[in-house]
């Protein structure tokens, strides 16, 4: 898949909601559904003040010229070995620097982020949402459990498809000894657009499917699952429990 355009389906779920990114839902909704990949949609992208300087940090830290490489889009989003590659000190400069977060969280709720760096934290995706108890894009409020649970790219096996609605089994986040994990596997119905996207409108029993904030991303392989499990595990044992 063309890296810009599986950037846009991970990014559309919060920015239809406000939460991130710049207000032109609509135009990005466009994009993805006719398949569109052009210099627009890369400026849009580009005004995702949290995602693209991430991709920014992958793409250097790897010599990768483009943020928008597919690989490097993979990284974030579901995780792969470009993230091994970015070494603590560039990533804490990132925190530090690119995100500004010592002025957004202040000092002390700076370095309890940054103390996760020696723990082994990598920069994907479920990283910041896990372990920035503050939401850093256009809505910048204190997470809840719920809004950390849509925040994050879960994944879960299609078990049946009826037009627009898609029921899906998903493990959702729960509070154990006052962490974090995987709960106990649940049914949820999510739904598609009536004009989705040709992978997205194939969907079946036994697919797995990506989803953020209750929006079905696109169907991922076994490996790509092994993958954002393994990096969403890492994060949860140091995430920072809202409340």
């Amino acid at each position: 898949m063309d890296g810009i355009l599986r950037c846009s389906l991970y990014a559309f779920g919060p920015n239809r909601l406000h939460y991130c990114g710049p207000d032109s839902n609509r135009e990005l909704l466009s994009y993805i559904e006719q398949g569109v990949v052009d210099g627009g949609l890369e400026t849009l992208l580009k005004g995702f003040r949290t995602m693209y300087p991430y991709l920014e940090l992958i793409a250097r830290a790897n010599g990768i010229a483009d943020p928008f490489d597919d690989r490097v889009v993979e990284a974030y989003w579901i995780g792969n070995e470009l993230l091994e590659g970015v070494d603590k000190r560039r990533l804490y400069r990132h925190l530090e620097e690119g995100l500004d977060l010592k002025r957004k969280l202040d000092v002390r709720g700076f370095s309890v982020v940054a103390d996760r760096i020696g723990l082994g934290a990598v920069p994907h995706h479920s990283f910041h949402v896990l372990s920035v108890w503050k939401r850093t894009g256009n809505v910048p409020i204190a997470h809840t459990l719920e809004s950390l649970d849509a925040c994050r790219i879960s994944w879960g096996e299609v078990v049946a498809v009826s037009g627009p609605k898609v029921e899906v089994m998903r493990e959702p986040l729960v509070e154990e000894l006052g962490g974090l994990k995987l709960g106990p596997t649940e049914k949820i119905t999510i739904f598609r657009s009536p004009d989705c996207r040709e992978d997205i409108d194939a969907l079946k029993p036994r697919d797995t499917v990506t989803m953020h904030w209750g929006v079905p991303c696109e169907v991922v392989t076994p490996a790509q699952t092994d993958a954002l499990r393994k990096y969403t595990v890492r994060h949860l044992a140091m995430a920072v429990v809202p409340g």
